[in-house]
């Protein structure tokens, strides 16, 4: 039997890469650790022990993809991101600093059972939920 141990990575089209690159860098921390040709167009972005693929759309592998991700027509419903321990107001005076709008805390069940989360969206709209190991 197969047992999953974590998520490898996950793959987002996009048409406002800089947006991207910013929001995943210098507001979630993520680091470039690859970067292809501008013709395949692909940027890894490494997320702990995981990796983000940014894929421009207008790329070789975006464009198998079709048309770029729009309000009705996400990429995905949403990932989650487990953080390393922070308080919840320093996250929350984190995203805001960088302009990211930020609802409220919840509790909800994932990979490490119940904890507060919060829900944010990238430049692309795609839902990206945060969880802290406190």
């Amino acid at each position: 039997m197969l047992e999953i141990a974590a998520i490898d990575h996950i793959v987002l089209r996009t048409d406002k890469l800089d947006a991207m690159l910013d929001f995943y860098c210098n507001v979630l921390g993520c680091t470039i650790e690859r970067e292809t040709s501008k013709e395949l167009g692909l940027i890894q972005l490494r997320a702990g022990t995981a990796l983000i693929d940014l894929v421009t759309i207008d790329g070789k592998l975006g464009q198998l993809g079709g048309n770029a991700p729009a309000d009705k027509d996400n990429n995905l419903d949403h990932f989650c991101l487990q953080l390393k321990p922070i308080s919840e107001s320093a996250i929350l005076e984190h995203l805001k600093s960088h302009g990211v709008h930020v609802g409220e805390f919840d509790e909800r069940y994932g990979a490490q059972g119940f904890g507060q989360s919060l829900y944010i969206q990238d430049p692309q709209g795609n839902t990206v939920e945060l969880r802290s190991q406190i």
